[in-house]
């Protein structure tokens, strides 16, 4: 989180201004002159800079000319015993958003402080979306300017004019899909169907109709022909989420149609040529796979031609404050209500949350903020209950003190898996039963249970 950075001279008013900001739950770093506060600004971006005008050797004035050249977005306060309107308008011209005379009221300073970065958050957020599609048309809604995520962009771009199959690896909820989006959005084939197939999602019995299609009277239910998701992706992309859930005796038709680049449908005896570029994804370890027989290790090579990796949230916290931004704007207008912004405080809590369901938690949580939202604005208060679920109830913190009956505790630990385990899987009842490993009609029994 970025600091509120105080220069002034006059060791009282840095140090009251400085109780201010820190009583309002910002960062602050203080300095008794400029010189200090624009060495420590060429290292580090602050959120917010209050500044005195009449200050040995670099006055405001030059400080706030020079600080331009480091960070031209920083909203600046001018503070000074010595006021004038030609001081003023020369501090407005600077960029100043506002000027204070002392002794500095701190109840109209801590007003002017909330207006100010609520301002310059809403200026960031739509640069940022702004800069964001210019310099990513075709990354579809992906969000984040995180190191490991730019790594990422760099190599959508390599791969995605190329012929290559592309496997996406990453926990669930990471955006792999949204990935794969890409790559087909970039590609030479981006006038050709994208069409996702969840591996996880089919019944295994089912699967094979589903990538190669069926003739009438294959089995049971099969009253026409259909068509299999290799015959719709015929030059475009084929997305198969979720690979290493794949049978390992529907592994090998697969291969074989990677090799000779032709389709069987159930039931029939005609070969079909096909044109599909394949992008999978998995979040699981395959070649742990591998060595336990479950995965083949010659498709394995056939899909893994080109690898990459999305990095859990926890490797990107710096992105939180993006993506929530991003959630609670497109839930807004999905809502019909106004503009929703977060607080700095809010964000804070964000970011320090643990989110084992990644990108689609995050989703969820801004999603029932955004139901709930009474106002225009989300403070901590508001989001803290929402990451109830999110939260690991393993150390028993979330059972009410004095709790030592072993069913209510494993009651709760359950309550919160399931909750979790329904955030990961965006809603899915049947997703989530497979990643708690037990079935749908227990799972619906438990929710019934714990009123979910």
């Amino acid at each position: 989180m970025r600091r509120v950075v105080i220069v002034d001279d006059d060791s009282r008013s840095r140090r009251v201004a400085q109780i201010l900001v820190e009583r309002m739950g910002l960062p602050s770093r203080a300095f008794d002159e400029a010189e200090a506060a624009l060495s420590f600004l060429e290292g580090e971006k602050a959120a917010l800079v209050l500044t005195d005008l009449k200050m040995p050797r670099v006055d405001g004035i030059e400080f706030m000319r020079r600080l331009r050249d480091l960070d031209a977005s920083v909203p600046v306060i001018m503070m000074t015993a010595y006021g004038s309107v030609e001081t003023a308008v020369e501090a407005m011209k600077l960029g100043a958003v506002d000027y204070l005379t002392k002794p500095v009221d701190v109840d109209v300073l801590e007003v002017l402080i909330r207006r100010s970065l609520e301002s310059s958050r809403h200026q960031h957020e739509n640069r940022y979306f702004r800069e964001r599609e210019e310099a990513r048309h075709g990354f579809e809604t992906i969000v984040g300017d995180a190191a490991p995520m730019q790594d990422v962009y760099e190599l959508i771009s390599k791969v995605a004019p190329t012929k290559s199959t592309v496997m996406i690896r990453g926990e669930t909820g990471t955006g792999k899909e949204l990935v794969a989006r890409a790559i087909h959005a970039r590609s030479p084939r981006k006038e050709g169907l994208f069409v996702p197939l969840n591996c996880t999602a089919i019944p295994a019995d089912l699967l094979e109709s589903e990538l190669f299609g069926h003739v009438r009277g294959a089995f049971s239910g099969a009253h026409a022909d259909r068509e299999g998701k290799f015959q719709a992706a015929d030059g475009g992309t084929l997305f198969l989420d979720e690979i290493g859930d794949m049978d390992i005796g529907l592994q090998a038709k697969l291969l074989r149609v990677l090799q000779e680049g032709v389709i069987q449908s159930v039931g029939s005896n005609r070969v079909v040529p096909v044109d599909v570029r394949i992008v999978s994804s998995t979040h699981r370890d395959l070649e742990a796979a591998i060595e336990a027989g479950a995965f083949r290790e010659d498709l394995f090579y056939r899909l893994n031609v080109i690898e990459i990796r999305l990095p859990s949230l926890d490797e990107r916290r710096s992105d939180i404050p993006g993506l929530a931004a991003h959630f609670l704007s497109r839930f807004a207008v999905e809502m019909g209500k106004r503009s929703l912004a977060l607080t700095p405080e809010a964000e804070a809590c964000l970011e320090r949350a643990p989110w084992r369901g990644n990108v689609r938690e995050l989703q969820n949580v801004m999603e029932r903020a955004a139901v709930l939202a009474e106002g225009e604005t989300i403070g901590e208060g508001d989001v803290r209950p929402l990451l109830a679920g999110s939260e690991s109830a393993a150390d028993g913190s979330d059972v009410p003190s004095g709790t030592f009956d072993l069913a209510d505790v494993v009651g709760e630990a359950e309550r919160r898996a399931i909750l979790r385990a329904l955030a990961a899987s965006d809603g899915n009842k049947q997703k989530a039963a497979q990643l708690l490993g037990i079935g749908e009609r227990t799972l619906f029994t438990k929710l019934k249970r714990h009123g979910i």
